[in-house]
């Protein structure tokens, strides 16, 4: 049984350093996506909530100035939530098709480097320029300026994140002996050390 288990793990392809991990990029997508798009739709609501409170100062009437309030609050609350959930979805989407991309091309090209970022970004970002509404040339037109942005945006991301990576596994070596240090230890034995200078 141990040798069969054992030819698993050696079959599963290893994670190659600096590579981010999908799930998770994706839920933190979602999630951040869920923010903007409630934070959007609840400061688009503030002009709306401004018309209420005329129609409320209008009125003499406390049960139809309830009425008026409640209808207010359950369209806002609508909006919101429908922003959050449109918002959630879309940024999640596009999260995943990027890292996605990203961990891809880093598994089949067997390095993971700025160009893996780059290609991510723009095919992504020509992805979502195809789907968006309007006529084939608009969407074509769309393709080639969300490859360029995609591109011209990713390129010093990708650059800045494979620095980070490479500074903090810097340091990764031994120490004591037989123990290993690398990544966000090392990183910070090596701040303690020139705090400590």
């Amino acid at each position: 049984m141990e040798s069969s288990e054992k030819t698993e793990e050696e079959k599963r392809p290893q994670k190659i350093a600096g590579t981010v991990n999908w799930g998770a990029a994706t839920v933190i997508g979602v999630f951040a996506g869920l923010l903007y798009g409630g934070s959007k739709e609840a400061a688009a609501s503030v002009s709306k909530d401004a018309e209420v409170m005329l129609k409320l100062g209008s009125t003499p009437d406390k049960r139809e100035q309830y009425r008026l309030m409640r209808d207010a609050m359950e369209k806002r609350f609508i909006r919101v939530t429908r922003g959050s959930i449109v918002g959630g979805i879309r940024l999640g989407m596009f999260t995943a098709a990027f890292y996605g991309l990203q961990n891809l091309l880093a598994e089949k090209r067997g390095v993971h480097d700025v160009y893996n970022v780059v290609g991510a970004g723009s095919a992504t970002a020509a992805t979502f320029g195809l789907i968006m509404p309007g006529s084939l040339h608009w969407r074509a037109r769309n393709v080639m300026l969300g490859s360029a942005l995609g591109a011209a945006v990713c390129f010093p991301l990708g650059w800045l994140h494979l620095k980070l990576v490479e500074k903090a596994n810097e340091g990764s070596g031994t120490t004591d002996g037989n123990e290993v240090k690398g990544g966000v230890g090392a990183a910070i034995e090596r701040l303690e050390e020139h705090l400590n200078k």
